[in-house]
């Protein structure tokens, strides 16, 4: 090997040493409460399919439908060579559903926060962020150039702290994630509106883990907290809750016309595809027609929570759906995943640094696609495990 690429190999052994290596399984089927894994039939608890959307007859027709009138992609950025009736219908209907002025699609949640960051702020500007935000935030505030402070994770006092000893700066905006994927636990959004509106600083939530989950019918924490008009800037994703691809940016139409300015994502790459954009739609119009799927979300959630808790097992301090099983150290996280998997049941341990050293678990995310008897399965499954590695009592 030349030896320009020895210092990766050297990594990668380090990584496996550590139990820190992660191993990419192959799903063969579509996504489900019960998918073919690695030639395996196991039981789902890894998706982010929230109310099992991603294999709806509905969403599918819509896509096939949307191919035979649309074609396929949109063969270039939008801003040059222009947009598609789906993508404008998508986006008026998306601000309605959120009920803010307007929207704007992006490929995906992540290319939505790299794009709204950097169009508000930059050098000489701040960002006060909380610890815990998503890769996709940090990276965001990185590419902006502003000065980065983070702030303790849902903490409004230290925000305040924070804000008072940052004396310099141009433009100040305030970014936390929702909902925390690897926790479940939702931001103090009131606390930090009021932290945001005392200040007059620009405040943003990403809420990737709480579109489709929080709020009335799934129509994200802002809802939640009942803070329409409150919030300046809602950053989301179609990608989990919605079962499709695609991220969101919800405010004033001024925001959004700044960004179709400005936003790089939207205006040096191609937009979402049309048979997605149609499925987006058409999750849309399910959210609104019925809270079913929503409630039984919740529903199953509280049942697997209470169950794990009943074991003996840490699940944190999950607020919502997401159930991290808290095990400590990566090796032991990864040796239960691996067992979990040996008695059918899918669900992938989750180590630094995607989680801070000390704190690798698995993360259950729990689906409206899942029976009752589903999370029995699952509950069983984590009581042999959990027994057989001494986690819970025997």
């Amino acid at each position: 090997m030349s030896t320009k690429l020895q210092w990766i190999e050297t990594e990668l052994a380090n990584l496996k040493e550590q139990g820190l290596f992660n191993t990419i399984r192959t799903i063969g089927t579509p996504q489900g409460a019960w998918i073919e894994v690695d030639g395996r039939r196991v039981l789902n608890l890894c998706s982010n399919n929230y109310l099992g959307l991603a294999n709806h007859p509905r969403l599918k027709d819509a896509a096939k439908g949307a191919i035979d009138e649309m074609g396929v992609g949109p063969a270039a950025v939008r801003s040059i060579a222009g947009t598609t009736t789906l993508h404008t219908t998508l986006e008026e209907r998306l601000a309605r559903f959120k009920g803010v002025e307007a929207a704007l699609t992006f490929q995906s949640g992540f290319n939505a926060n790299i794009a709204v960051i950097p169009a508000l702020v930059g050098k000489g500007d701040v960002i006060f962020s909380d610890r815990l935000n998503h890769a996709s935030i940090i990276d965001g505030c990185r590419l902006s150039g502003a000065k980065i402070v983070a702030y303790e994770h849902n903490s409004p006092d230290d925000l305040r702290a924070k804000i008072a000893e940052t004396t310099e700066y141009g433009r100040r905006l305030i970014i936390s994630d929702g909902v925390f994927s690897m926790d479940g636990d939702i931001a103090p959004l009131p606390a930090l509106y009021e932290v945001a509106r005392e200040h007059d600083i620009l405040l943003m939530v990403d809420d990737a883990h709480g579109e489709g989950v929080l709020g009335k019918g799934g129509r994200g924490i802002v809802d939640h907290f009942d803070l329409h008009g409150k919030v300046d800037i809602e950053v989301g994703t179609m990608s989990k809750a919605f079962g499709v691809v695609g991220g969101i940016v919800a405010g004033k139409k001024l925001l959004i016309d700044w960004l179709k300015q400005r936003a790089r994502p939207f205006l040096f790459s191609s937009a979402m595809t049309a048979p997605d954009a149609a499925a987006c739609l058409t999750a849309v119009d399910m959210l609104e027609e019925s809270t079913e799927l929503v409630d039984r979300l919740w529903s199953n959630a509280a049942v697997f929570k209470k169950g794990m808790q009943a074991l003996g097992f840490d699940t944190g301090v999950s607020e919502t759906p997401i159930v991290p099983v808290m095990l400590g150290e990566a090796p032991l996280a990864q040796q239960f995943s691996k067992k979990l998997f040996e008695a059918g049941v899918f669900a992938m341990s989750i180590g630094f640094p995607t989680v801070a050293k000390g704190k690798a678990r698995i993360r259950v995310m729990n689906s409206a696609a899942h029976s009752p008897e589903d999370l029995e399965t699952a509950l069983a499954a984590f009581e042999q495990v959990g027994k057989e590695l001494g986690v819970v009592p025997a």
